[in-house]
């Protein structure tokens, strides 16, 4: 068979932006107008300040900027630094199966690209929509896995649908899509052990798979080659990387009906600022908070039944869990969370501050989050959520959540993704100029010059 990699590439140079469902074309314009409001609201943040000055101590002087504030860097840097500060606040879309935030690092590369070169509108929307679709499906190979072991999806598997998004804007052919491919994966990274103290480098993941696919195909393009077989290959991604020779891998899912069958269309985006298998338990608690008018001081007992996979990532260890170490730790947690979005009544942009992560009442309340595996809730591909709260008077109430909200079966609408963006860029830009920019990516399809889009994010209006 065909080395998957090879596979990929020979897809992606014939692929154009016609190809591409109406709906694909729709739902990439509101992943474009998405991470540029959550790149305007990271870099509000003490993690984005930092980022972006060590993004400019990174680069000298170069053709692209940074989202917002404009600084000059290489292209490189204004795609790692771009990626990099819309997941600061974890609030950027995420395919449900394989749990990649594809968006962040595909449309910071696209654009940083855009101002190197000619990119039309049709250009960044089919870049990004392969992109996009590749790393959900690199990432859908062996889904649930890898958080298992302490690798972020982001990290391993977005890199890959950069390298090809990348490629197909420089206009490489299949051999040297493929090398760039092999070259970009040997860069997998993700390690996730930053979860254990709470500090921030899972934050710069989309930013370094949006510095290595865009580098992976800028080194293709002037003739350096990668392994072909670098997905499947003996000491590819997956045998390196998940070398129990029990654990299942589907390599089908990486090429199968590529250009029918849009895995991306399987993605969420985000209505709170948190890990995305907490969303269906946040919108529960929420509901029962206003519905019950229910008082934190009330509260005896908040049980929730979990899928196996989720035990890992946001609920153990518990006592990490209860009392995160940081802001960012905070955002993976379901104890504390829960707690949170209980004890304020909502979980928005600015959540997970200082003030509500070490107040005592909060972290009292947080103790008193239970979790149960649930053997028939699903595995990765669908987030359920249920919260049952039980009252010191003894009464009980509960909500089920069985579709994530944003997800393709609960989706969020027009108009909540225009206010999402209306709050995350708020800080930055005018309502004007949030008019302007979001009016701009709403006929991304009609622009001759998509770099416009980078410019329209440093006016005030």
């Amino acid at each position: 068979m065909d080395a998957l990699a090879g596979r990929l590439s020979a897809w992606v140079t014939r692929v154009r932006f016609e190809d591409l469902p109406p709906d694909v074309v729709e739902i990439t314009k509101l992943r474009i107008l998405d991470v540029l409001g959550l790149a305007l609201a990271g870099a509000e943040t003490r993690l984005g300040r930092a980022i972006k000055t060590g993004a400019v101590a990174m680069s000298s002087s170069g053709p692209a900027h940074l989202v917002g504030s404009g600084e000059a860097v290489g292209v490189m840097t204004a795609a790692f630094a771009n990626a990099a500060l819309p997941q600061v606040l974890e609030y950027d879309d995420t395919h449900n199966e394989s749990i990649v935030h594809m968006s962040s690092p595909s449309v910071a590369s696209a654009l940083a690209l855009s101002e190197t070169q000619s990119v039309s509108g049709p250009d960044l929307i089919l870049a990004i929509a392969v992109a996009n679709e590749i790393s959900c499906r690199v990432g859908s190979v062996a889904p649930g896995q890898f958080h298992r072991r302490g690798f972020h999806p982001t990290g391993l598997f977005a890199p890959f649908g950069v390298a090809y998004g990348a490629g197909k804007l420089l206009g490489l052919d299949a051999d040297a899509l493929t090398s760039a491919a092999g070259t970009c994966g040997s860069n997998a990274a993700g390690l996730l052990e930053c979860w254990v103290d709470g500090t921030d480098t899972k934050f710069l993941h989309s930013g370094w798979a949006a510095q290595s696919g865009t580098g992976a195909a800028l080194l293709a393009r002037a003739g350096v080659t990668g392994p072909a077989r670098v997905l499947e290959g003996r000491f590819g991604l997956f045998a390196s990387h998940l070398q129990d020779p029990a654990t299942s891998k589907n390599f089908d899912r990486v090429a199968e009906g590529l250009g029918t069958e849009w895995e991306s269309r399987h993605s969420s985006f985000k209505p709170f600022p948190a890990a995305h298998v907490l969303h269906p338990y946040i919108s529960a608690v929420l509901r029962l908070r206003h519905a019950h008018q229910i008082a934190p001081a009330d509260v005896a007992r908040i049980e929730c039944p979990v899928a196996e996979f989720n035990v890992g990532i946001v609920c153990e260890p518990v006592a990490e869990k209860c009392a995160p170490a940081s802001q960012a730790h905070g955002r993976v947690c379901l104890q504390y969370t829960l707690a949170e979005a209980l004890w304020s009544g909502e979980l928005g942009k600015n959540a997970y501050g200082d003030a509500m992560r070490l107040h005592l009442g909060v972290l009292a309340l947080a103790r008193r989050v239970e979790y149960t595996v649930d053997p028939t809730f699903p595995g990765p591909g669908r987030f359920k959520g249920a919260v049952r709260i039980t009252l010191r008077d003894g009464r009980v109430f509960s909500e089920v959540e069985e579709y994530n909200r944003g997800s393709e079966e609960n989706p969020m609408s027009h108009e909540e993704l225009r206010a999402k963006f209306d709050d995350n860029a708020s800080g930055t830009l005018s309502a004007e100029a949030r008019d302007r920019l979001a009016q701009e990516v709403g006929w991304t399809e009609n622009l001759t010059d998509a770099s416009v889009l980078v410019r329209l994010t440093l006016s005030a209006g």
